[in-house]
């Protein structure tokens, strides 16, 4: 359904160094610097670009936005969790673990970025 996803950063070493860590737990590799600065990871499924804003205000997170990358494995999303707390993130909502509802469980992990981005890493058990 989705081509990409764009996240405006204030400082695009501060944020490379924290995805490199959650994706690298999810086996994603480090993001790369384009020729305009920004930090890109690219998969077979979809592209994340982290940016400072064109227009040159300050990023800011969206309030009641959430990204969510796909873990293949409960054990994953826990490391993508610790990956993260350890590289600038912070934890949010409940401990990682099972969530039930709609018929289904799903292993969730939730973090903020070093931007107060509201990330989660999603398992369905």
């Amino acid at each position: 359904m989705f081509s990409h996803v764009m996240l405006g950063v204030n400082n695009i070493e501060a944020s490379k160094k924290f995805y490199d860590a959650i994706l690298g737990a999810l086996g994603i590799a480090e993001g790369k610097i384009d020729p305009k600065g920004r930090c890109i990871y690219m998969t077979p499924t979809g592209i994340l670009l982290l940016t400072k804003p064109i227009n040159g205000e300050p990023a800011c997170h969206g309030n009641g936005s959430t990204i969510g990358f796909a873990a293949e494995t409960p054990a994953l999303a826990d490391a993508w969790h610790a990956a993260g707390v350890a590289n600038g993130g912070t934890a949010c909502e409940d401990a990682p673990g099972v969530r039930s509802g709609a018929g289904m469980d799903l292993y969730l992990a939730y973090l903020r970025d070093p931007d107060g981005n509201k990330l989660c890493a999603l398992n369905r058990v």
